[in-house]
Protein backbone atom coordinates (compact mmCIF):
# COMPACT_ATOMS: atom_id res chain seq x y z
CA UNK A 1 0.00 0.00 0.00
CA UNK A 2 1.29 3.55 -0.98
CA UNK A 3 0.82 6.18 1.11
CA UNK A 4 -1.27 9.24 0.52
CA UNK A 5 0.36 11.68 2.50
CA UNK A 6 2.42 14.49 1.89
CA UNK A 7 5.29 12.95 1.66
CA UNK A 8 6.87 9.98 -0.27
CA UNK A 9 6.06 6.58 0.32
CA UNK A 10 7.52 2.78 -0.27
CA UNK A 11 5.78 0.27 -1.62
CA UNK A 12 6.64 -3.75 -2.57
CA UNK A 13 7.85 -4.05 -6.40
CA UNK A 14 5.12 -6.19 -7.65
CA UNK A 15 7.34 -7.76 -10.04
CA UNK A 16 9.51 -9.84 -7.29
CA UNK A 17 8.13 -10.60 -4.53
CA UNK A 18 9.00 -13.20 -2.37
CA UNK A 19 11.28 -14.27 -5.68
CA UNK A 20 8.29 -15.02 -7.50
CA UNK A 21 7.96 -13.23 -11.32
CA UNK A 22 4.66 -11.31 -11.35
CA UNK A 23 4.25 -13.09 -14.95
CA UNK A 24 4.74 -16.69 -13.01
CA UNK A 25 0.72 -17.30 -12.07
CA UNK A 26 -1.24 -20.72 -11.93
CA UNK A 27 -3.28 -20.88 -15.16
CA UNK A 28 -6.34 -20.15 -12.77
CA UNK A 29 -5.59 -16.74 -12.47
CA UNK A 30 -4.78 -15.94 -15.98
CA UNK A 31 -8.02 -17.20 -16.93
CA UNK A 32 -9.44 -15.11 -14.36
CA UNK A 33 -7.44 -11.98 -15.66
CA UNK A 34 -8.19 -13.35 -19.17
CA UNK A 35 -11.97 -12.91 -18.38
CA UNK A 36 -11.45 -9.45 -16.89
CA UNK A 37 -10.28 -8.16 -19.38
CA UNK A 38 -13.23 -9.41 -21.82
CA UNK A 39 -15.40 -7.76 -18.91
CA UNK A 40 -13.38 -4.28 -18.56
CA UNK A 41 -13.98 -4.45 -23.29
CA UNK A 42 -17.52 -4.57 -22.38
CA UNK A 43 -17.75 -0.62 -20.60
CA UNK A 44 -16.32 0.82 -23.82
CA UNK A 45 -17.07 -1.75 -26.67
CA UNK A 46 -20.11 0.39 -27.55
CA UNK A 47 -18.03 3.64 -28.22
CA UNK A 48 -17.52 3.72 -31.45
CA UNK A 49 -20.84 2.46 -32.41
CA UNK A 50 -22.79 4.20 -30.66
CA UNK A 51 -23.91 6.67 -33.90
CA UNK A 52 -24.26 3.79 -35.94
CA UNK A 53 -26.42 1.94 -33.58
CA UNK A 54 -28.58 5.13 -33.08
CA UNK A 55 -28.68 5.08 -36.88
CA UNK A 56 -29.75 1.50 -37.34
CA UNK A 57 -32.36 1.64 -34.18
CA UNK A 58 -33.54 5.33 -35.31
CA UNK A 59 -32.87 6.31 -31.85
CA UNK A 60 -31.36 9.97 -30.74
CA UNK A 61 -28.09 10.32 -28.98
CA UNK A 62 -29.87 10.71 -25.50
CA UNK A 63 -31.97 7.74 -26.02
CA UNK A 64 -28.77 5.16 -27.55
CA UNK A 65 -26.51 7.06 -23.90
CA UNK A 66 -29.11 4.85 -22.41
CA UNK A 67 -26.91 2.20 -23.08
CA UNK A 68 -24.76 3.54 -20.54
CA UNK A 69 -27.01 4.73 -17.84
CA UNK A 70 -29.02 1.08 -17.45
CA UNK A 71 -25.85 -0.60 -17.39
CA UNK A 72 -24.45 1.43 -14.46
CA UNK A 73 -27.29 1.94 -12.63
CA UNK A 74 -28.23 -1.91 -12.12
CA UNK A 75 -24.47 -2.22 -11.41
CA UNK A 76 -24.97 0.41 -8.48
CA UNK A 77 -27.27 -1.16 -6.78
CA UNK A 78 -26.01 -4.62 -7.55
CA UNK A 79 -22.98 -3.67 -5.73
CA UNK A 80 -24.96 -3.98 -1.83
CA UNK A 81 -25.74 -7.24 -3.52
CA UNK A 82 -22.45 -9.41 -4.87
CA UNK A 83 -21.16 -9.25 -1.34
CA UNK A 84 -24.07 -11.07 -0.21
CA UNK A 85 -24.17 -13.60 -3.06
CA UNK A 86 -20.51 -14.32 -2.82
CA UNK A 87 -19.92 -14.85 1.07
CA UNK A 88 -22.99 -17.51 0.92
CA UNK A 89 -22.22 -19.25 -2.54
CA UNK A 90 -18.20 -18.67 -2.95
CA UNK A 91 -15.94 -16.57 -5.25
CA UNK A 92 -16.22 -19.36 -8.34
CA UNK A 93 -19.96 -19.98 -8.29
CA UNK A 94 -20.06 -15.71 -7.95
CA UNK A 95 -17.95 -15.34 -11.07
CA UNK A 96 -19.79 -18.22 -12.95
CA UNK A 97 -23.04 -16.73 -12.08
CA UNK A 98 -21.80 -13.24 -13.25
CA UNK A 99 -20.37 -14.71 -16.27
CA UNK A 100 -23.32 -16.74 -17.57
CA UNK A 101 -25.44 -13.51 -17.21
CA UNK A 102 -23.17 -11.63 -19.64
CA UNK A 103 -22.93 -14.03 -22.45
CA UNK A 104 -27.12 -14.17 -22.08
CA UNK A 105 -27.45 -10.54 -21.92
CA UNK A 106 -24.37 -9.36 -24.54
CA UNK A 107 -25.91 -12.11 -27.03
CA UNK A 108 -29.45 -11.03 -26.16
CA UNK A 109 -28.34 -7.24 -26.84
CA UNK A 110 -27.25 -8.06 -30.50
CA UNK A 111 -30.76 -9.19 -31.49
CA UNK A 112 -32.41 -6.55 -30.28
CA UNK A 113 -34.72 -4.56 -33.23
CA UNK A 114 -35.41 -1.81 -30.71
CA UNK A 115 -33.41 0.98 -28.56
CA UNK A 116 -35.53 0.08 -25.47
CA UNK A 117 -34.61 -3.70 -26.03
CA UNK A 118 -31.18 -3.01 -25.74
CA UNK A 119 -31.00 -0.70 -22.98
CA UNK A 120 -33.03 -3.68 -21.16
CA UNK A 121 -30.39 -6.18 -22.35
CA UNK A 122 -27.74 -4.10 -21.27
CA UNK A 123 -29.10 -3.76 -17.60
CA UNK A 124 -28.87 -7.37 -16.96
CA UNK A 125 -25.38 -7.23 -18.63
CA UNK A 126 -24.84 -4.31 -16.08
CA UNK A 127 -25.74 -7.21 -13.40
CA UNK A 128 -23.45 -9.76 -14.46
CA UNK A 129 -20.70 -7.56 -14.96
CA UNK A 130 -21.37 -6.08 -11.15
CA UNK A 131 -21.45 -9.90 -9.58
CA UNK A 132 -18.11 -10.85 -12.03
CA UNK A 133 -15.41 -7.74 -11.43
CA UNK A 134 -16.88 -7.42 -8.14
CA UNK A 135 -15.76 -10.79 -7.27
CA UNK A 136 -12.69 -11.29 -9.97
CA UNK A 137 -10.10 -9.54 -7.75
CA UNK A 138 -10.74 -11.19 -4.59
CA UNK A 139 -10.36 -14.53 -6.33
CA UNK A 140 -6.72 -13.31 -8.06
CA UNK A 141 -5.88 -12.31 -4.79
CA UNK A 142 -6.47 -15.55 -3.48
CA UNK A 143 -5.22 -17.59 -6.25
CA UNK A 144 -2.07 -15.47 -7.47
CA UNK A 145 1.61 -16.49 -6.35
CA UNK A 146 3.68 -13.57 -5.25
CA UNK A 147 1.66 -11.60 -2.94
CA UNK A 148 -1.09 -9.34 -3.33
CA UNK A 149 0.72 -6.36 -4.59
CA UNK A 150 1.55 -8.46 -8.00
CA UNK A 151 -2.15 -9.91 -8.19
CA UNK A 152 -3.60 -6.09 -7.81
CA UNK A 153 -0.89 -4.59 -10.58
CA UNK A 154 -2.53 -7.92 -12.78
CA UNK A 155 -5.49 -7.08 -12.22
CA UNK A 156 -5.07 -3.04 -12.97
CA UNK A 157 -3.28 -4.52 -16.01
CA UNK A 158 -6.43 -6.04 -17.03
CA UNK A 159 -8.37 -3.60 -16.15
CA UNK A 160 -6.12 -0.94 -18.59
CA UNK A 161 -6.06 -3.23 -21.75
CA UNK A 162 -9.92 -4.16 -21.38
CA UNK A 163 -10.07 -0.32 -21.53
CA UNK A 164 -8.21 0.07 -24.31
CA UNK A 165 -8.95 -2.99 -26.61
CA UNK A 166 -12.65 -2.31 -25.97
CA UNK A 167 -13.46 0.56 -28.66
CA UNK A 168 -10.81 -1.17 -31.01
CA UNK A 169 -12.77 -4.47 -30.48
CA UNK A 170 -16.13 -2.13 -31.04
CA UNK A 171 -14.73 -0.78 -34.03
CA UNK A 172 -13.47 -3.78 -35.95
CA UNK A 173 -16.64 -5.46 -35.67
CA UNK A 174 -18.98 -2.70 -35.39
CA UNK A 175 -17.82 -1.32 -38.79
CA UNK A 176 -19.29 -4.72 -40.61
CA UNK A 177 -22.47 -4.66 -38.35
CA UNK A 178 -22.97 -2.92 -35.13
CA UNK A 179 -24.68 -6.09 -33.91
CA UNK A 180 -21.84 -8.10 -34.16
CA UNK A 181 -19.36 -6.57 -31.13
CA UNK A 182 -22.45 -7.88 -28.71
CA UNK A 183 -21.99 -11.27 -30.20
CA UNK A 184 -18.48 -10.98 -29.99
CA UNK A 185 -18.49 -9.87 -25.89
CA UNK A 186 -21.04 -13.35 -25.53
CA UNK A 187 -18.57 -15.49 -27.55
CA UNK A 188 -15.56 -14.55 -25.34
CA UNK A 189 -17.26 -14.35 -22.26
CA UNK A 190 -18.53 -17.88 -23.18
CA UNK A 191 -14.79 -18.90 -23.29
CA UNK A 192 -14.23 -16.97 -20.02
CA UNK A 193 -16.58 -19.17 -18.56
CA UNK A 194 -15.20 -22.30 -19.72
CA UNK A 195 -12.22 -21.89 -18.82
CA UNK A 196 -13.01 -20.83 -14.93
CA UNK A 197 -15.00 -24.34 -14.94
CA UNK A 198 -11.91 -26.07 -15.67
CA UNK A 199 -8.98 -23.94 -14.20
CA UNK A 200 -10.29 -21.94 -11.04
CA UNK A 201 -10.72 -24.46 -7.78
CA UNK A 202 -13.12 -22.86 -5.06
CA UNK A 203 -12.22 -20.22 -2.87
CA UNK A 204 -12.26 -20.33 0.76
CA UNK A 205 -15.51 -18.29 1.87
CA UNK A 206 -15.13 -15.83 4.46
CA UNK A 207 -15.54 -16.33 8.06
CA UNK A 208 -18.29 -13.85 8.37
CA UNK A 209 -21.14 -13.41 5.97
CA UNK A 210 -22.21 -10.46 4.42
CA UNK A 211 -25.21 -8.55 4.85
CA UNK A 212 -27.66 -5.93 2.35
CA UNK A 213 -27.08 -3.45 4.02
CA UNK A 214 -23.29 -3.73 5.51
CA UNK A 215 -21.70 -1.72 2.32
CA UNK A 216 -24.24 1.01 3.50
CA UNK A 217 -22.98 0.96 6.99
CA UNK A 218 -19.67 0.85 5.89
CA UNK A 219 -20.32 4.54 4.70
CA UNK A 220 -20.76 5.95 8.38
CA UNK A 221 -16.73 6.24 7.82
CA UNK A 222 -15.82 9.81 7.12
CA UNK A 223 -12.90 8.72 5.07
CA UNK A 224 -14.97 6.35 2.79
CA UNK A 225 -17.91 8.22 2.65
CA UNK A 226 -15.27 11.57 1.48
CA UNK A 227 -14.00 9.11 -0.91
CA UNK A 228 -17.19 7.85 -2.55
CA UNK A 229 -18.27 11.42 -2.88
CA UNK A 230 -15.11 12.60 -4.54
CA UNK A 231 -14.77 9.65 -6.75
CA UNK A 232 -18.79 10.44 -7.59
CA UNK A 233 -18.12 13.46 -8.85
CA UNK A 234 -15.33 11.97 -10.95
CA UNK A 235 -16.98 9.60 -12.46
CA UNK A 236 -19.30 11.96 -13.96
CA UNK A 237 -16.74 13.69 -15.94
CA UNK A 238 -15.09 10.14 -16.56
CA UNK A 239 -18.55 9.03 -17.97
CA UNK A 240 -18.99 12.42 -20.12
CA UNK A 241 -15.92 11.43 -21.93
CA UNK A 242 -17.08 7.67 -22.32
CA UNK A 243 -20.38 8.28 -23.44
CA UNK A 244 -20.83 11.56 -24.98
CA UNK A 245 -17.49 12.44 -26.73
CA UNK A 246 -17.92 9.92 -29.90
CA UNK A 247 -21.31 12.21 -30.41
CA UNK A 248 -19.35 15.50 -30.63
CA UNK A 249 -16.45 13.80 -32.72
CA UNK A 250 -18.60 12.24 -35.09
CA UNK A 251 -16.43 9.89 -37.08
CA UNK A 252 -16.25 6.45 -38.03
CA UNK A 253 -16.23 3.88 -36.20
CA UNK A 254 -12.54 3.05 -37.10
CA UNK A 255 -11.70 6.33 -36.48
CA UNK A 256 -13.43 6.71 -33.16
CA UNK A 257 -12.32 2.99 -32.24
CA UNK A 258 -8.56 4.56 -33.07
CA UNK A 259 -9.01 7.75 -30.72
CA UNK A 260 -10.60 5.65 -27.70
CA UNK A 261 -7.91 3.03 -28.01
CA UNK A 262 -5.32 5.71 -27.61
CA UNK A 263 -7.04 7.17 -24.58
CA UNK A 264 -6.93 3.23 -23.23
CA UNK A 265 -3.48 2.79 -23.63
CA UNK A 266 -2.69 6.51 -21.61
CA UNK A 267 -5.10 5.14 -19.01
CA UNK A 268 -2.80 1.75 -19.04
CA UNK A 269 0.34 3.20 -18.97
CA UNK A 270 -0.92 6.10 -16.12
CA UNK A 271 -2.80 3.34 -14.18
CA UNK A 272 -0.22 0.89 -13.95
CA UNK A 273 3.63 2.22 -14.77
CA UNK A 274 3.49 6.22 -13.67
CA UNK A 275 0.53 6.11 -10.87
CA UNK A 276 2.79 4.46 -8.60
CA UNK A 277 6.00 6.40 -9.10
CA UNK A 278 3.62 9.53 -9.01
CA UNK A 279 2.62 8.83 -5.64
CA UNK A 280 5.71 7.70 -3.86
CA UNK A 281 7.36 11.11 -5.05
CA UNK A 282 4.03 13.68 -4.00
CA UNK A 283 1.70 11.75 -1.89
CA UNK A 284 -1.46 10.15 -3.51
CA UNK A 285 -3.31 12.78 -2.46
CA UNK A 286 -1.35 15.07 -4.12
CA UNK A 287 -1.15 13.28 -6.89
CA UNK A 288 -4.94 12.76 -7.36
CA UNK A 289 -6.14 16.38 -6.70
CA UNK A 290 -3.86 17.37 -9.47
CA UNK A 291 -5.36 15.07 -11.31
CA UNK A 292 -8.48 15.69 -11.28
CA UNK A 293 -7.64 19.57 -12.03
CA UNK A 294 -6.37 18.71 -14.88
CA UNK A 295 -8.46 16.62 -15.83
CA UNK A 296 -11.49 19.69 -15.32
CA UNK A 297 -8.86 22.29 -17.41
CA UNK A 298 -8.45 19.20 -20.16
CA UNK A 299 -12.36 19.13 -20.31
CA UNK A 300 -12.95 22.87 -20.85
CA UNK A 301 -10.87 22.73 -24.20
CA UNK A 302 -12.27 19.82 -25.07
CA UNK A 303 -15.77 21.24 -24.95
CA UNK A 304 -14.62 24.48 -26.75
CA UNK A 305 -11.52 23.60 -29.28
CA UNK A 306 -11.68 22.54 -33.13
CA UNK A 307 -12.40 19.03 -33.97
CA UNK A 308 -8.56 18.15 -34.18
CA UNK A 309 -8.18 19.27 -30.52
CA UNK A 310 -11.21 17.47 -28.97
CA UNK A 311 -9.26 14.37 -30.60
CA UNK A 312 -6.32 14.96 -28.83
CA UNK A 313 -8.04 16.16 -25.50
CA UNK A 314 -10.13 13.14 -25.51
CA UNK A 315 -7.21 10.81 -26.12
CA UNK A 316 -5.50 12.92 -23.40
CA UNK A 317 -8.09 12.84 -20.84
CA UNK A 318 -6.99 9.02 -20.93
CA UNK A 319 -3.74 9.62 -18.59
CA UNK A 320 -5.80 11.68 -15.78
CA UNK A 321 -8.25 9.30 -15.70
CA UNK A 322 -5.97 6.09 -15.17
CA UNK A 323 -4.66 8.29 -12.26
CA UNK A 324 -7.30 8.85 -10.52
CA UNK A 325 -8.40 5.38 -11.23
CA UNK A 326 -5.58 3.82 -9.51
CA UNK A 327 -5.64 6.15 -6.04
CA UNK A 328 -9.33 6.25 -5.82
CA UNK A 329 -9.08 1.84 -5.73
CA UNK A 330 -6.65 2.39 -2.94
CA UNK A 331 -8.47 5.06 -1.06
CA UNK A 332 -11.92 2.79 -1.50
CA UNK A 333 -9.61 -0.45 0.08
CA UNK A 334 -7.59 1.41 2.44
CA UNK A 335 -9.51 4.79 4.22
CA UNK A 336 -11.55 2.70 6.44
CA UNK A 337 -11.47 -0.02 9.48
CA UNK A 338 -14.26 -1.82 7.22
CA UNK A 339 -13.26 -5.12 5.64
CA UNK A 340 -12.27 -4.54 2.15
CA UNK A 341 -15.32 -6.03 -0.08
CA UNK A 342 -17.58 -4.35 2.06
CA UNK A 343 -15.75 -0.94 2.04
CA UNK A 344 -15.44 -1.62 -1.88
CA UNK A 345 -19.08 -2.47 -2.38
CA UNK A 346 -20.23 0.99 -0.51
CA UNK A 347 -18.20 3.33 -2.36
CA UNK A 348 -18.77 1.93 -5.77
CA UNK A 349 -22.22 1.69 -5.06
CA UNK A 350 -22.13 5.53 -4.65
CA UNK A 351 -19.71 6.15 -7.55
CA UNK A 352 -21.45 4.43 -10.10
CA UNK A 353 -24.87 6.49 -9.43
CA UNK A 354 -22.75 9.16 -11.38
CA UNK A 355 -21.69 6.62 -14.59
CA UNK A 356 -25.31 6.09 -14.85
CA UNK A 357 -26.30 9.63 -14.79
CA UNK A 358 -23.73 11.29 -17.02
CA UNK A 359 -24.85 9.41 -20.02
CA UNK A 360 -28.13 10.64 -19.44
CA UNK A 361 -27.71 14.04 -18.61
CA UNK A 362 -25.03 15.39 -21.10
CA UNK A 363 -27.05 14.64 -24.28
CA UNK A 364 -30.20 16.17 -22.71
CA UNK A 365 -27.92 19.40 -21.60
CA UNK A 366 -26.23 19.56 -25.23
CA UNK A 367 -30.23 19.35 -26.79
CA UNK A 368 -31.01 22.22 -23.95
CA UNK A 369 -28.30 24.56 -24.27
CA UNK A 370 -25.14 24.00 -26.77
CA UNK A 371 -22.70 21.41 -27.07
CA UNK A 372 -20.13 23.03 -25.24
CA UNK A 373 -21.71 23.20 -21.97
CA UNK A 374 -22.04 19.11 -21.28
CA UNK A 375 -18.17 19.42 -20.76
CA UNK A 376 -17.81 22.76 -18.57
CA UNK A 377 -20.06 20.96 -16.48
CA UNK A 378 -18.17 17.44 -16.42
CA UNK A 379 -15.13 19.93 -15.85
CA UNK A 380 -17.03 21.68 -12.46
CA UNK A 381 -18.00 18.07 -11.15
CA UNK A 382 -13.94 16.65 -11.42
CA UNK A 383 -13.32 20.30 -9.77
CA UNK A 384 -15.61 19.34 -7.46
CA UNK A 385 -14.25 15.98 -6.50
CA UNK A 386 -10.75 17.68 -6.34
CA UNK A 387 -12.47 20.14 -3.77
CA UNK A 388 -13.48 17.26 -1.68
CA UNK A 389 -10.15 15.66 -1.40
CA UNK A 390 -8.64 19.02 -0.39
CA UNK A 391 -11.09 19.46 2.02
CA UNK A 392 -11.17 16.31 3.20
CA UNK A 393 -7.65 15.68 3.34
CA UNK A 394 -7.38 14.59 7.27
CA UNK A 395 -9.95 11.92 6.46
CA UNK A 396 -8.71 10.61 3.56
CA UNK A 397 -5.38 9.86 4.99
CA UNK A 398 -5.12 5.68 4.30
CA UNK A 399 -4.07 3.61 7.31
CA UNK A 400 -0.64 2.58 4.78
CA UNK A 401 1.61 2.53 7.74
CA UNK A 402 -0.43 0.37 9.58
CA UNK A 403 -1.14 -2.23 6.90
CA UNK A 404 1.28 -4.82 4.88
CA UNK A 405 -0.47 -5.49 1.33
CA UNK A 406 -0.13 -8.79 1.80
CA UNK A 407 -3.58 -8.03 4.19
CA UNK A 408 -5.56 -7.22 1.40
CA UNK A 409 -5.53 -11.16 0.61
CA UNK A 410 -6.54 -12.34 4.09
CA UNK A 411 -9.21 -9.58 3.84
CA UNK A 412 -10.39 -10.73 0.33
CA UNK A 413 -9.83 -7.95 -1.77
CA UNK A 414 -13.03 -6.62 -3.29
CA UNK A 415 -12.45 -4.89 -6.85
CA UNK A 416 -13.19 -1.10 -8.08
CA UNK A 417 -15.06 -2.54 -10.75
CA UNK A 418 -14.11 0.95 -13.99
Amino acid sequence: MRSSGHGGGTHDDPFDEGGTSLLRQPMAVWATAGASVVAFMGIGLVDPILPSIAKGLHASSSQVSLLFTSYFLITAVAMLVTGFVSSRIGGRKTLLAGLALVVVFAALSGTSSSVGELVGFRAGWGLGNALFVSTSLAVIVGAAAGGSAAAILLYESALGLGMACGPLLGAVLGDMKWRYPFFGTAVLMAIGFIAITVLLKEQPRPARKTSLLDPVKALGHGGLASAAIAAFFYNYAFFTVLAFTPFVLNMSPYKSGGVFFAWGVLLAVFSVILAPRLQERFGSLRVLGGSLLLLAADLVVLGYGDHTTAVVCTILSGAFIGLNNTVFTELALGVSDAPRPVASAGYNFVRWFAAAAAPFLAPKIAEWTDIHLPFVVAALAAAAGAGVVGLRRRALTLRAEELEPRHAAEDGVAAFAE
